[in-house]
């Protein structure tokens, strides 16, 4: 007996959301999808709301309103939300911060084998079996019984991804996780964010990377001032992007790097 692949369906969908601090508009009627094993890259200059649109994506920014479907499972944000439906949605999305955010006092296998037993029920011997498995994949099996003080920028933000796919995510987010780190240890964290692309991990990727927006993403998103200023193929986007701010934005980052 032979099983088919999954056909692709939307993972995720954004249907007008909205964000206000006060009288302050972050997001403005915002709506976009992305697909299973999509790669979507979120790009613009600092402010346009991008961090806080991927924020919004499991809620840890609940919009002022607008719907969020994450695999299947559907919020209304201007409804009351129940705690089932919330960790229903959480339950299936993996996030990776620009700071690293581990426990200090925790081992690299205790930071990543700990969530596994609070939030899945894993006993001790099979979060860390599986601990061990994604340390291996993400080259860092030698530092199990280190504490993340030990380990460089890039070694503690691969330790992260490793945490946060323990707990087995069907989308991943990524708020600039090269931000915080030297050129040449964001690679590091690149070539894994890579890996997960070229395996069919939906991903959604704030960042500043253009070559990964370039060349490893499906679909980019071009933001401005809470919106969505256009979107596309990366090399249409890059190639030809048709809104001057765009073309302005891209003008400033590329010749920078």
């Amino acid at each position: 007996m032979t099983t088919s692949p999954a056909l692709p369906h939307d993972a995720i969908v954004l249907q007008n959301v909205e964000k206000q601090f006060g009288d302050h508009v972050v997001l403005n009627n915002v709506s976009m999808s992305v697909s299973s094993g999509e790669v979507v890259a979120l790009i613009g200059p600092s402010g346009a709301g991008k961090s806080t649109l991927l924020r919004c994506i499991n809620l840890l920014e609940r919009p002022t309103s607008g719907s969020i479907t994450v695999e299947g499972v559907t919020i209304q944000v201007d409804h009351s939300i129940k705690a089932k439906e919330l960790a229903a949605l959480r339950s299936r999305v993996g996030m990776v911060f620009q700071s690293f955010n581990l426990f200090p006092h925790l081992t690299v296998l205790r930071n990543i084998s700990l969530p596994q037993q609070r939030v899945l029920g894993r006993s001790q011997a099979e979060a860390e079996e599986r601990a061990m498995t994604l340390l291996e994949r993400v080259g860092l099996a030698d530092k199990a019984k280190q504490y993340p003080g030990r380990c460089s920028g890039g070694q503690q933000q691969r330790i992260a991804i490793a945490r946060a796919l323990a707990l087995d995510p069907k989308v991943m987010l990524f708020d600039e996780p090269t931000s915080a780190l030297d050129p040449e240890l964001g690679l590091e964290v690149l070539a894994v964010m890579r890996e997960l692309a070229d395996e069919g991990m939906t991903m959604v990727v704030v960042t500043h990377e253009m070559q990964f927006a370039r060349d490893v993403s499906d679909h980019v998103v071009v933001m401005s001032d809470g919106a969505i200023l256009e979107e596309g193929k990366p090399h249409e986007i890059f190639a030809s992007p048709s809104q001057p701010r765009t073309r302005a934005f891209l003008r400033a980052v590329l010749d920078r790097q």
